[in-house]
C-alpha cells in the first residue's frame, strides 16, 4: 500500500511514517492509502500538502469560527508561553483563569455565572453530567442518578457522553456505560427542506419526556441533556416550541436541563449562545471549540447560581467538587480564549453571522432538486444536505461527494449520508457560492 502513495501528498513524510498514528474517527487504511494532509492555514483557506488552496467550508471541525492564522491569537499564545507556560489548577491559580471566567459569565444568559474549565467538548459533557448527579446528592436527593439524552445526540466520546449520546456507531463497541435513557430525535419527514426552525412536531416530540418520567419517575432522574440543534448528526434542528416545552417539563418535575453548546456556542447561530438565540434558559451549558478558535484546546461548563451554591457547603478547607483536569484553565488556553473573544467583539462576528445567514440559507436551499438530495436543513451558519443512501453502501454517497469537493478545493464534512457545511464567520458571499457550486457539481458526478 505504502509504495503507491504519490510523494507530493506526503509533505516530506516517508510512507512508513504514516503507520504509527492511529487517527481518530477516521478510516485509517483508506486515508493512509490516499492521504489528505494539510500543511498551512490562513483566513478562509487551508493549504494542502500538494500546494493547493482549499476553502474551509467547515471551520476546521466546527471550531475555527474566526478563520485561520489569526495573529492576535498566535501573539497572545506566544507571549503567554514565555511568561507563564503552566500553572497547577489544584489549590493554585493564575489571574487569567479568573479574568476569562468572569468575562464568559458576563456573556452567558441570566445567572449562568460560574464556569468550570476543562479541555474539550467531551470533557465538558462528562463534567456537566457529574455536576448534575453531585448536585442532587448535595441536595439530599441521591437517588436522582439517571440521565436522559436523545437519539442522534452527540456529547463527545467519554463514557458519560456516549451513554447519553444517541449515535449507535459511537456506542456499539464499548459495552455498558452510564445509566441513561433517550428521547427520540427531532428529524421528522414532514419538516424536510425547512428554512430555520421547522414548524411541525415541537411540543409533541418534547412531550415524549413525560413518558420517560412516567417510566423512571422524576425522583430518579438527574438531568436531561440535549444539543440545541444536533450538529454531529447533521444539523438536526428543534421544531418550534420543542426546547421551550422541554424546559417546562423539566421545571414541572424538578429535573436539570443541560444544553450542549460545544457547536452552537460562540456565534454559530448569530448569538453568543443558542440558549439566548432560542430564548430557553438551561441550568448548565457545555462549550468548547469556538471558545478559543481551536488554537489551543479548551472547554468550559457554565452553571447557574443555585447549582454552584449547593456545593458551597461544609468545611471550607475541603474541595467542594472532587473533579478536574491537569490542564483545567491552562494559561496558554486562557490566553487564546481571551484573544478569540476580543476578535469576536472587535469584528462583530456574531452580528456578521446574522447578516450573512440569509444569503447562506438561499444558497444551500438552491441544492433542492439536485441529484440524490432528500433534505436541506439550516440555521445561522450551519447547514446539512441529506442524500438518499446508496443501496447496500450507507454513507458512501456523501463520502464520495466530500472527497470530490476536497479535490476541487473545498473542505466539507460528511456524517452518515449527509454533507455538513459550517464555514468560519468571516466568509464572503462569493465563497458561499464556491461551496454550493462545488457541492452541486459533485452531486451531478456521483452515482
Amino acid at each position: 500500500m505504502s509504495q503507491s502513495i504519490d510523494p507530493s501528498l506526503l509533505a516530506g513524510l516517508e510512507p512508513e511514517q504514516m503507520q504509527a498514528f492511529w487517527m481518530p474517527f477516521t478510516a485509517n487504511r483508506h486515508f493512509k492509502a490516499n492521504p489528505r494532509l494539510i500543511v498551512g492555514a490562513e483566513g478562509m483557506y487551508y493549504t494542502s500538502a500538494d500546494g493547493r488552496s482549499v476553502l474551509d467550508g467547515f471551520s476546521g471541525l466546527w471550531c475555527s469560527n474566526a478563520g485561520h492564522g489569526r495573529r492576535e491569537i498566535s501573539e497572545a499564545v506566544a507571549q503567554q508561553v514565555q511568561s507563564l507556560d503552566y500553572c497547577p489548577p489544584f489549590q493554585f491559580g493564575h489571574p487569567d483563569a479568573f479574568r476569562l471566567a468572569d468575562r464568559l459569565a458576563k456573556m452567558a444568559p441570566a445567572d449562568l455565572n460560574h464556569v468550570f474549565f476543562c479541555n474539550s467538548g467531551s470533557e465538558a459533557a462528562d463534567t456537566a453530567l457529574k455536576i448534575a448527579r453531585a448536585y442532587w446528592r448535595a441536595k439530599g436527593q441521591g437517588s436522582r442518578t439517571k440521565l436522559i439524552g436523545r437519539v442522534q445526540g452527540y456529547h463527545g466520546v467519554n463514557f458519560g457522553g456516549i451513554s447519553v449520546g444517541g449515535m449507535v456507531g459511537n456506542r456499539k463497541l464499548f459495552g455498558p456505560g452510564v445509566d441513561a435513557d433517550h428521547l427520540p430525535h427531532t428529524l421528522l419527514p414532514e419538516n424536510a427542506f425547512s428554512r430555520g426552525l421547522p414548524e411541525h412536531g415541537g411540543e409533541e416530540m418534547a412531550n415524549r419526556l413525560e413518558e420517560l418520567v412516567g417510566l423512571h419517575d422524576a425522583s430518579n432522574i438527574a438531568a436531561v441533556i440535549v444539543e440545541p440543534f444536533a450538529g454531529s448528526a447533521g444539523v438536526i434542528l428543534p421544531p418550534k416550541g420543542y426546547l421551550q416545552k422541554l424546559r417546562e417539563i423539566c421545571d414541572k418535575h424538578d429535573i436539570l436541563l443541560i444544553f450542549d453548546e460545544v457547536i452552537t456556542g460562540f456565534g454559530r447561530t448569530g448569538s453568543a449562545f443558542a440558549a439566548e438565540e432560542f430564548g430557553v434558559l438551561p441550568d448548565i451549558i457545555t462549550t468548547a471549540k469556538g471558545i478559543s478558535n481551536a488554537a489551543v484546546p479548551l472547554g468550559a461548563v457554565f452553571v447557574r447560581d443555585h447549582i454552584h451554591e449547593a456545593f458551597m457547603q461544609g468545611p471550607e478547607h475541603l474541595p467542594e467538587l472532587a473533579h478536574g483536569y491537569t490542564y483545567s484553565a491552562h494559561p496558554v488556553a486562557c490566553a487564546a480564549a481571551m484573544a478569540t473573544l476580543d476578535i469576536y467583539e472587535n469584528e462583530k462576528l456574531f452580528e456578521r453571522v446574522r447578516e450573512i445567514s440569509p444569503y447562506f440559507e438561499e444558497a444551500v436551499h438552491s441544492l433542492k432538486g439536485k441529484p440524490h438530495v432528500v433534505d436541506v436543513r439550516n440555521y445561522g451558519l450551519a447547514a446539512a444536505i441529506q442524500l438518499e443512501p446508496r443501496a447496500g453502501e450507507a454513507t458512501k454517497r456523501a463520502m464520495e461527494a466530500v472527497l470530490g469537493a476536497w479535490e476541487d478545493g473545498v473542505l466539507l464534512r460528511w456524517t452518515g449520508d449527509t454533507i455538513a457545511i459550517a464555514p468560519p464567520f468571516i466568509i464572503e458571499r462569493e465563497q458561499i457560492d464556491k461551496i454550493v457550486e462545488t457541492i452541486a457539481a459533485q452531486l451531478e458526478k456521483i452515482q
